[in-house]
């Protein structure tokens, strides 16, 4: 018997991961990476080294050549992640994976600037996230439902009836008036399904990376320090000492990762 042909092996595996692929330059759905090889797919042998196009894990749209895969290594990711409780619903909710993906729709995140400014972005982005979440062990705000996010004055989002917008995802996403937008912009029903963003892990990053680039990017690549990103999530919640053990707690964790990043984390640490 002869031995298989090697493109009768290959389409074999490809059967057997159950990975859609087409032929060679792609012409890939908008949700599919291009790989290096010229095939279309999800995860890292798609969306890693070599991606030619799609939501390519670490796409940089800046000129400093930060790959942003590069710097939230599985350590840095897991080292968070690991330091809540085992029983935490986030734990298997959010990964690497879905960070990564969603990251891809925002090539600017972590890719503005100098090499350092890409760290502390990303070291303040993952700030945030640790305290909004208890270091990803929520997926929805502690005691959100019984509170009133929404702003019916806001005509152009009106509220759904029946309809919660409290804090969810890494960023705990909150108010009709970001859910409204948000979902416009990823492509999701914000007002009439709010939930996805506690169901879909790369929706769910997706929101977070879709709030930080409209409020937080340009202070923290432009040189105003980490102390207004806080200024921009929480406001006067937080800020001009409304509560400075919260704005301590932020301010730890971003010099904490500053530090895993080998970056100084710069002045201006709190708002």
């Amino acid at each position: 018997m002869k031995s298989p042909q090697p493109i009768y092996i290959l389409f074999a595996l490809l059967l057997a991961t159950g990975k859609w692929v087409s032929g060679q330059n792609c012409g890939c759905a908008s949700n599919l990476c291009c790989s290096q090889f010229g095939y279309c797919g999800t995860g890292n042998d798609y969306c890693g080294t070599g991606c030619r196009s799609g939501p390519c894990f670490g796409s940089s749209g800046g000129n400093n050549g930060v790959r942003v895969s590069d710097i939230v290594t599985d350590a840095f990711f897991n080292g968070i992640i690991n330091q809540s409780p085992s029983g935490c619903p986030g734990r298997t909710f959010y990964t690497r994976s879905a960070f990564l993906q969603a990251a891809g729709s925002y090539p600017n995140f972590g890719t503005a600037g100098s090499a350092d400014d890409s760290r502390r972005e990303i070291a303040a982005f993952f700030a945030h996230v640790t305290h909004e979440t208890g270091h990803m062990c929520s997926r929805v705000e502690t005691g959100g439902q019984s509170r009133n996010y929404c702003d019916s004055s806001n005509t152009q989002y009106p509220c759904a009836p029946n309809k919660g917008y409290y804090g969810r995802g890494p960023l705990q996403l909150s108010w009709n008036y970001n859910y409204g937008p948000a979902g416009q912009s990823i492509g999701f029903d914000g007002l009439n399904n709010p939930e996805i963003v506690a169901r879909d892990p790369v929706i769910s990053f997706k929101t977070a990376l879709w709030f930080w680039m409209r409020t937080c990017h340009g202070p923290i690549t432009t040189g105003q320090g980490f102390g207004a990103t806080i200024r921009a999530i929480n406001g006067n919640l937080e800020c001009n000492g409304a509560n400075s053990g919260t704005v301590t707690a932020r301010v730890n964790y971003y010099r904490d990762y500053c530090g895993q990043f080998r970056v100084d984390p710069g002045t201006n640490l709190r708002c």
